[in-house]
């Protein structure tokens, strides 16, 4: 071909330079997993759920779609053609679905090297799952046989502010300690390990398990589920405390002293752990 009057005199050369990048992309390519571990945690996407954008993409579209129908009906309060399409359960489907997004979401933003598909939380274990299914069938059960005891909006009210409040705190929390923060308890400290004690930490020494202590809590009073409101606490609570002080043990042999004196003057504000 030849070039014209218009045509840069390098233009040919760049052309066939192009081609070749394309046909070596086209050998080389391969689908990559969002990160790789460091930290000596299981593997990424070692579960079910593959660890590739496919799966991250889909999973945010069908979040985001949750989230979307869970908060049409419950700014329309509800909708009337089916009795179960309430305004409190919108809600709670709009909470839940904007927490997992958001666990990977902050992940990807502040914490990037730990982000993979896992981040979601999505495979949080069968116990995770059926304490949810439990507590949305007691609330379609309670709702269908005595909808009268659904109708007291001060304890969905308070329920909206503990969602809201776990939420941002726990989002907050995973933000402010960004690389130092982990889905899963580091037993081994890695040199890009620091103690973060200022900002919310020193407030709430583990502001993260309070976060979440107060959102689950939160989602069962917006369902107006006594039940699985104390069956909530009572797992969360053994959960928590046996979780923390795992994690402690921990600190103790990464900071030391420094560690023991943040934890003497700083309480983790769930009920009943110190």
């Amino acid at each position: 071909m030849q070039a014209s009057a218009d045509t840069p005199n390098d233009f040919d050369e760049r052309l066939r330079q192009r081609a070749a990048m394309a046909n070596n992309d086209e050998n080389t390519l391969e689908m990559k997993p969002i990160t790789v571990p460091n930290s000596g945690a299981r593997a990424p996407g070692s579960g079910r759920i593959p660890n590739t954008p496919l799966s991250v993409s889909t999973i945010s579209f069908l979040l985001g779609s949750l989230f979307s129908l869970g908060t049409l009906a419950f700014l329309s309060g509800g909708f009337s053609s089916h009795w179960w399409t309430t305004a409190q359960l919108g809600l709670f489907v709009a909470a839940w679905s904007a927490f997992h997004w958001g666990e990977f979401a902050v992940t990807a933003g502040w914490n990037r090297e730990k982000c993979s598909v896992d981040s979601f939380l999505l495979e949080n274990g069968a116990q995770y799952h059926i304490a949810h299914s439990v507590a949305l069938a007691e609330y379609l059960v309670t709702l269908y046989f005595w909808p009268s005891v659904k109708t007291h909006t001060y304890i969905v009210a308070l329920g909206v502010i503990l969602v809201l409040f776990g939420q941002v705190l726990r989002s907050g929390a995973m933000i402010h300690a960004s690389t130092n923060f982990s889905h899963t308890v580091a037993f081994r400290r890695l040199k890009s390990h620091t103690l973060v004690t200022d900002g919310i930490y020193s407030i709430f020494r583990h502001p993260s398990y309070a976060g979440f202590f107060y959102w689950a809590m939160g989602t069962q009073l917006v369902l107006q589920n006594p039940v699985s409101f104390v069956a909530f606490a009572i797992v969360l609570w053994r959960f928590f405390n046996s979780r923390i002080k795992a994690e402690e043990q921990a600190l103790i042999r990464f900071f030391g002293q420094n560690y023991v004196q943040y934890r003497s003057r700083v309480g983790t504000m769930i009920p009943f752990i110190a």
